[in-house]
């Protein structure tokens, strides 16, 4: 069973078959975000999805980032990602047709918790170039 259905812009059809999800900010007791939070947190959820799925290839959406008009502080401007960190896994028909099929771990920010799915989803997690990133698999 899937938790949800994509299909990319090169017209791929993909399966969610897990999915986690954390605020993106949750836990941050001090400073705010800006840059320098930012690039670890992005880097600390790809290393999360590879950790969990070693034999997995994983693949990182970059995230949009937003300036917001405030006073920049010691660390510099504010800069806020999307509020939920995801970690997903996708599967499709195979990629070799002597395979069972191919599989994705995808890492991505988005603004809701909800499951991506259809049109709705995010256009940069629809345009994943799944036959140069994902990885075929035997039953």
């Amino acid at each position: 069973m899937s938790l949800g259905h994509l299909v990319l812009s090169s017209g791929r059809s993909i399966r969610l078959t897990e999915l986690r999800m954390s605020s993106t900010y949750g836990g941050m007791l001090e400073g705010y975000p800006c840059k320098r939070i930012n690039d670890l947190k992005v880097d600390w959820l790809q290393r999360q999805a590879e950790r969990k799925f070693p034999s997995t290839p994983v693949h990182l959406v970059p995230p949009s980032r937003e300036y917001p008009d405030e006073t920049a502080g010691a660390f510099g401007p504010v800069e806020v990602l999307p509020s939920v960190a995801c970690v997903g896994v996708f599967n499709s028909t195979a990629l070799d047709p002597a395979m069972d099929g191919s599989t994705l771990v995808v890492a991505w920010f988005q603004p809701a918790p909800a499951v991506p799915a259809g049109e709705d989803a995010d256009l940069a997690l629809r345009s994943i170039r799944w036959e140069e990133l994902a990885q075929d698999y035997e039953l």
